[in-house]
């Protein structure tokens, strides 16, 4: 966001609707992926991930960054990488250990927003690096869930998705780190 564009405090906008969108749509999509609808569970996360991207894009263009759609976004996509996690960890697509990575992650920066609202701070701003993480990971997960069918689609997806899976990890801790130390900076800083 550049300093030219305001954060509002309006709620009907079209990007935050497409943000709640997004929200309803991951209990349809935890139903997919633990039913084994897998052909529609990716076409849900193609489309999640689309309309990821259309919501900042719509939000930064038509000068309606609000304060709503900077917590609806990354709520959304949280909560889409923790149902994909868990219906991939629980078909056996994907391990565990996945799974303990990124939520140790999310739990790190769970205790830092706790400690900077209770210093009276909000949000940090999105680092470029966590949208990077993210869009990874939500780049990763169909691919993964397309690599259980064979032939040669599987094959390829299954490559492209664990290369695209790790440097969502990776992408995913160096912005949590970057985050910390910025929340550290500003405590520092009172």
């Amino acid at each position: 966001m550049t300093e030219q564009e305001t954060v509002s405090t309006r709620v009907l906008t079209v990007p935050n609707l497409i943000s709640l969108i997004r929200l309803l749509m991951v209990p349809v999509f935890a139903v997919l992926i633990f039913t084994e609808h897998d052909g529609w569970a990716v076409l849900v996360l193609v489309v999640s991930g689309a309309s990821d991207w259309l919501d900042g894009v719509l939000a930064r263009r038509l000068g309606q960054v609000t304060k709503l759609g900077q917590v609806l976004d990354p709520a959304a996509d949280r909560l889409f990488i923790l149902v994909t996690l868990l219906g991939l960890a629980a078909r056996g697509v994907v391990p565990w250990w996945l799974v303990a990575v990124l939520l140790a992650r999310e739990a790190v920066l769970l205790v830092m927003l706790l400690v900077l609202a209770r210093r009276g701070y909000g949000p940090l701003p999105v680092h470029l690096a966590g949208k990077a993480g993210t869009f990874a990971l939500l780049y990763a997960f169909p691919l993964l869930l397309l690599a259980e069918w064979s032939g040669p689609v599987g094959n390829v997806a299954e490559v492209v998705g664990w290369a695209c899976a790790w440097w969502g990890i990776a992408l995913y801790w160096f912005a949590g780190l970057l985050y910390v130390r910025q929340a550290r900076a500003l405590l520092a800083a009172d």
